[in-house]
């Protein structure tokens, strides 16, 4: 295509730069509850490397969560060693997680690939506990922090169509229960299985990544959707279904500076407990303040109200080449829409990372 032509998609992707901006700048930022993180796609990560062609990439992820305007972040209690779930018990105020990732990707042939995904977190959160019963019914504040290895993932993929300009990467992945599940909160309690740094059982992952190069070495768009299942923990915990899809355009200005945009859509089901069901006494109860009013003693499979979420991001960024081994990249996510159910809310999330590619022998051969 000639110079005429990358003037025009140029200019519309600035175009567009601008009109989401000017949309983020007058909507809240605001998002989702207290144990997720951003998600943004980095090609590096997603393609299958050539054969013996090892990519490394080390990532920082910086995702604060605060309650969105005009809800009380009052959500239910999860008490896991006591197999209760008593409703209205808690009020959020904050989560804030930095996540520190080791990706390794690894081409085993020209079209298969082996990705291990290590991931280090730092957790903080603060909530009001214990809502009618203690401090005249006020609550208590509590903290929490935790750091450690989380879930460690692995995932096998393959490209069913590799062509100059096109890849389309099929993965399946899987989550090893690595991360801690039992570190305690300020007032000696384990804290609850949302906050915790691991989710105690195996999660399957099917994804599929796609690109095509609109204008060859200039433009090229990109899709990526993948679907998590997280099988139930032994403490009777199980996090809700992940389902993700991203869109993107990449943008090459010079070789050694890519500008990119895309839109990331996350959506969350219901986690669910096996557990009985009480809930927190309010002021028009007799009794008040007190201990939680048993409404069912039956230890049965419970959607947990206030889990659950949809979220929109704009995510703009750049990625800057040094020469063809080595490259930075740095990205904001903006939420432009979403759904908590009452909880938490994910804010502007930032993630900053280094990739790094090693070519040697084959270690399978």
């Amino acid at each position: 295509m000639g110079k005429t032509t990358i003037r025009i998609i140029s200019g519309l992707f600035l175009l567009l730069t601008g009109v989401v901006l000017s949309i983020v700048m007058t909507s809240p930022v605001q998002a989702s509850c207290g144990a997720v993180t951003c998600f943004v796609v980095i090609g590096s990560q997603q393609q299958v490397p050539q054969k013996g062609l090892l990519t490394i990439n080390g990532i920082y992820n910086y995702t604060p969560m605060r309650l969105l305007e005009g809800t009380s972040g009052v959500i239910p209690a999860i008490d896991q060693a006591g197999r209760r779930l008593i409703l209205d018990h808690h009020q959020e105020t904050r989560t804030i997680t930095q996540t520190f990732t080791l990706d390794l990707n690894y081409g085993v042939t020209e079209r298969f690939g082996l990705q291990v995904t290590l991931p280090y977190l730092k957790r903080t959160h603060r909530h009001i506990d214990e809502l009618g019963e203690a401090n005249g019914g006020a609550g208590e504040s509590v903290n929490f922090f935790d750091n450690g290895i989380g879930d460690i993932r692995v995932t096998t993929k393959y490209n069913v169509l590799p062509t100059l300009r096109s890849m389309v990467v099929m993965g399946f992945g899987v989550d090893i229960p690595t991360g801690d599940t039992n570190a305690r909160d300020s007032s000696g309690g384990v804290m609850e299985a949302p906050t915790q740094l691991g989710r105690g059982n195996v999660g399957l992952i099917g994804s599929v990544y796609q690109t095509y190069e609109l204008v060859p070495h200039r433009v090229n768009q990109f899709s990526f959707a993948s679907y998590r299942h997280t099988f139930r923990n032994n403490d009777g915990y199980q996090f809700g279904d992940e389902y993700l899809l991203n869109l993107g355009l990449n943008l090459v200005t010079v070789p050694w500076l890519v500008l990119t945009q895309q839109l990331n859509y996350r959506y969350l089901t219901h986690d669910n407990i096996s557990a009985s069901l009480e809930r927190s006494q309010n002021p028009s109860d007799p009794t008040f303040p007190d201990e939680p009013i048993g409404l069912d003693p039956n230890i049965s499979n419970r959607r947990v109200p206030n889990t659950g979420s949809t979220y929109l991001a704009y995510t703009p960024g750049f990625q800057i080449n040094f020469g063809g081994s080595t490259s930075v990249y740095f990205y904001s996510q903006i939420p432009i829409a979403r759904d908590a159910n009452n909880n938490l809310a994910q804010g502007t999330s930032f993630v900053f990372g280094v990739t790094q590619y090693l070519r040697g022998p084959s270690l399978f051969e």
